[in-house]
């Protein structure tokens, strides 16, 4: 089931809970300038309204992300097409110190290969055409951009923004070799 994906060595995700509350909240205040390229604003002002916001969803899966005993962001599984066999990787953030490490492309994998594992055929990750950081970790990943849904949605500040929209298929990952334990 995806609400129960496999860790590897260090990286653990764990569905999130209240319990995650303060350390997420302390992760997402170490970068508070990143949320104006985001759709919601998990910032210190409004991460509590948004924290459980998210709780609330059930159209999402969203796992703390650990490295090791250390919280160090989040991630999920959309469900919104689910039905025709494909998730949507989203809600992701990583603390700065995260950041290109590779970590966030083992967590990447590590979500693929469970997504395909459990019988998902497409795998789609979204992301704001500014965030060109999350642009290019998505395509060394192996996504494949399919295209730019203009104005596709308003993000938290007003801003409408443009979405890229990348996909990654069952037969052409398998086909990669990649897995979850390989280095970013």
């Amino acid at each position: 089931m995806l609400e129960s994906p496999p860790s590897e060595g260090s990286l653990r995700l764990i569905r999130l809970s209240e319990a995650h509350r303060a350390a997420l909240g302390a992760a997402c205040a170490e970068d508070p300038d990143i949320w104006a390229i985001y759709p919601v604003n998990f910032g210190p002002d409004a991460f509590d309204a948004a924290f459980d916001i998210l709780l609330a969803r059930t159209d999402r899966i969203i796992f703390a992300v650990h490295d090791g005993d250390r919280l160090v962001g989040m991630s999920g599984y959309i469900l919104t097409m689910l039905a025709n066999q494909t998730v949507e990787i989203g809600n992701t953030y990583l603390r700065p110190s995260a950041r290109g490490t590779g970590f966030n492309g083992r967590l990447k994998r590590l979500m693929i290969d469970h997504a395909f594992a459990c019988g998902i055929r497409r795998v789609e990750l979204r992301a704001d055409t500014r965030n060109e950081r999350s642009c290019a970790a998505i395509a060394k990943i192996g996504g494949v951009l399919e295209g730019v849904l203009r104005e596709e949605r308003a993000t938290w500040t007003g801003y409408v923004r443009d979405t890229c929209v990348f996909s990654i298929l069952k037969r052409e990952w398998q086909a990669t070799g990649v897995t979850g334990t390989a280095d970013a």
